[in-house]
């Protein structure tokens, strides 16, 4: 998009380049960024809890996650020069507020990167009878390809693979029903002993705030529409969610609590047959490499922003950032310091609480001094209450992580 053009829509170029994404592929880059390592361990990690506890807390993280969304959305709409979080963060907030949210969106991505290169290794290993590690590598290559090719490549391969994935758990969940059943008494189970390490989990699985600069980027451009924006991100999040709340209760009603694997398509495929086991495997390879993609672009912009290279599209600028989005992630799966569903359970909680508060500060700030008219605004849901009970609830399940940690509180799993 030329820079004329970008001046027409309000906005102005900068170091991040303004692409076109549909709308489509703008829900579909959403809900391919929340299904990944999240949706596959959930079960695992809510299975002394329940799954109607689980459901409780994903109605719960998902409302309050979007109402953080949609702040960063009009934060970012009333500010002419495209930045990622953490230029938004210093714009608004100053130098220690960007390295706050860059430090958030770090320990989040790392989080989501780590679990994806471990569960990769894991599934492709079942499948080929090659080393975990081995298997890792080769889920890389078409991730990082897709990643170097920017915002344009990543919309259209998430529109697609997403709507595959849709299609296999379609799939899965009937084969499910129709087939050996789901047990009530398996979904009926609950204990609230074990309840706040999940909403944890649940606030890890609605990772996409990260996004919602990148889209505002795409629909900033010519043949797009900015007011796409808050529409895509309740759709993506609704769809989310409810993708969330079935695979969980199809892999728990089949297997029950105490067969949940980490990766929870492993079990539930295997209970339900050959043809099944590759499905939904195949599955949680799509989802993981979704959100990489997601995941990844995401982080490696921040690099650009935070860092403040010179374009996203310098080729040397863009090889160091995409070796910090791709190197650390592999290094520290296979060092054994983290598990699958404890990657995302400790990232979940620290990133969370970050993108609780600085989202709030952000938005007020850009109310005062922003430097554009926005299209829309959050209207009622920017309430002193709703924004104090978002940072209660986010920052709250960070300090029982770190009581957790401690062993002071009860483990989820």
């Amino acid at each position: 998009m030329s820079e004329s053009t970008a001046r027409q829509q309000g906005f102005e170029e900068s170091a991040l380049r303004i692409e076109p994404l549909s709308y489509m592929e703008g829900v579909a880059m959403i809900v391919g960024a929340n299904i990944g390592a999240g949706i596959l361990g959930l079960a695992y990690g809510a299975r002394k809890a329940g799954w109607p506890v689980l459901v409780f807390f994903l109605i719960l993280a998902g409302v309050f996650t979007t109402i953080s969304m949609l702040y960063v959305a009009e934060t970012t709409l009333r500010t002419r020069k495209p930045l990622q979080l953490s230029g938004l963060a210093e714009r608004y907030l100053g130098q220690f507020g960007s390295w706050l949210m860059f430090a958030s969106v770090v320990i989040n991505s790392l989080g989501c990167l780590i679990a994806y290169t471990n569960g990769s290794g894991r599934i492709l290993s079942s499948f080929l009878g090659i080393p975990p590690a081995v298997g890792s590598l080769l889920f890389f290559i078409p991730a990082v390809i897709v990643i170097w090719f920017g915002l344009r490549a990543t919309g259209v391969s998430e529109k697609i693979i997403t709507s595959g994935m849709g299609a296999m758990v379609t799939m899965l969940i009937v084969a499910t029903i129709v087939g050996p059943g789901i047990n009530p008494e398996y979904l009926k189970f609950s204990n609230w002993y074990y309840a706040i390490p999940v909403f944890s989990l649940a606030i890890f699985c609605y990772i996409s705030q990260y996004l919602v600069p990148e889209l505002a980027r795409g629909f900033a451009a010519k043949g797009s529409n900015i007011l796409w924006l808050p529409k895509a991100i309740v759709t993506g999040m609704v769809t989310t969610g409810l993708l969330l709340t079935i695979v969980p209760m199809a892999a728990i009603g089949l297997t029950g609590p105490d067969k949940v694997t980490q990766v929870v398509t492993i079990a539930w495929g295997e209970a339900l047959g050959q043809w099944a086991f590759f499905t939904a495997n195949a599955f949680a390879l799509c989802a993981m490499m979704t959100s990489f993609w997601a995941v990844g672009e995401t982080m490696l912009t921040n690099i650009v922003d935070r860092f403040k290279f010179p374009s996203e599209w310098d080729i040397k600028y863009r090889l160091i950032a995409l070796a910090l989005v791709a190197v650390p992630p592999f290094l520290i799966a296979y060092s054994g310091l983290v598990s699958f569903v404890g990657a995302i359970y400790f990232a979940g909680a620290f990133a969370g609480a970050i993108m609780s508060f600085v989202p709030v500060m952000m938005i007020n700030k850009a109310r005062k001094v922003g430097d554009r008219e926005p299209e829309w605004t959050c209207g009622w849901l920017a309430h002193p209450l709703i924004q104090g009970t978002l940072i209660f609830l986010f920052c709250g399940a960070a300090l029982y992580a770190i009581l957790d940690a401690l062993k002071i509180l009860p483990h989820g799993w």
